[in-house]
């Protein structure tokens, strides 16, 4: 009896082992196939002309250099603002706040707003900062919508972290006479820094992949702006999403958004990267 058994048991393991292996190898030829493909179709159209200059129709030239600027201001302010309230929320819940049934319908409201369509979060900020507070269609406008549509992400992936700390750490530290503050600072945030990283990661990716919820607030303009200009009211600018999906559906111009998919792609890579070695010097530090 105990030999079927266990002659079952290794049968349904290798069977489970089976399918993960092939979802995982299925999942790895998809995410092969669609960079692969974009690749293909844009690496041919990218020049130094596109990436270095504006779109203007009085000479025929077709640059994308504004929507890049855009897409990194887009990004940095998003991230400035987003990081510490959403890590500041975090440790409150875990670390401080008392009333437990209280966090746990905070958990659920987050958990909730992940889920909300982009286009409702476009809406909102469209009626919010562009109407009420009249910050205009801007790219100010457009970073203060991603912030809240980003914050839940930030919250529950710190949050997570911030639960798989040992309690023995915590009370080693306050047995040794540190403050709760303190012992947050120097104890708990250093083991949660690959949690932080990794919501920081995933919210670059839905910032940089957004489009629906910029067309409302940010607008589609094409100009040059400063950093300095990008953070005040009223100044508008379309990012590496938006311009793709003008280019790709309005003008019908396929080769151009091809092009601008694998630019998304490099960026997104390199500030992913860029996100991975400074976890990695904060946790030697």
């Amino acid at each position: 009896m105990a030999d079927t058994i266990s002659k079952s048991r290794k049968i349904k393991g290798l069977l489970l082992n089976i399918i993960m292996y092939l979802a995982v190898g299925l999942i790895c030829i998809l995410l092969i196939g669609l960079i692969g493909y974009i690749l293909y179709r844009g690496i041919p159209y990218i020049s130094w002309e596109l990436i270095s200059t504006k779109p203007s129709l009085l000479k025929g030239t077709v640059g994308i250099l504004p929507n890049i600027l855009n897409t990194i201001y887009i990004i940095i302010l998003t991230l400035i603002i987003v990081l510490p309230l959403g890590a500041g929320a975090a440790i409150y819940l875990n670390e401080y706040a008392t009333n437990r049934k209280l966090v746990r319908i905070i958990e659920l409201a987050t958990e909730t707003l992940a889920g909300i369509p982009s286009i409702i979060y476009g809406l909102t900020g469209m009626l919010v900062f562009v109407q009420f507070f009249s910050l205009g269609t801007s790219l100010l406008a457009g970073s203060l919508t991603l912030v809240i549509m980003t914050l839940p992400t930030v919250i529950r992936t710190t949050q997570e972290s911030l639960k798989t700390v040992p309690d023995t750490y915590r009370e080693g530290s306050l047995g040794l006479g540190a403050g709760k503050w303190y012992m947050v600072r120097t104890v708990v945030l250093p083991c949660v820094i690959d949690g932080v990283v990794t919501g920081c990661i995933l919210s670059i990716g839905r910032i940089a992949g957004e489009s629906a919820a910029l067309l409302f607030t940010a607008g589609m303009a094409n100009e040059m702006l400063s950093i300095l200009e990008a953070v005040q009211p009223g100044n508008a600018g379309s990012s590496l999403t938006v311009a793709l999906y003008m280019y790709a559906k309005e003008r019908g111009q396929f080769d151009v958004a091809f092009g601008v998919a694998v630019i998304l792609l490099v960026l997104t890579l390199l500030i992913n990267m860029s996100a991975k070695l400074a976890a990695k010097k904060l946790k030697k530090e």
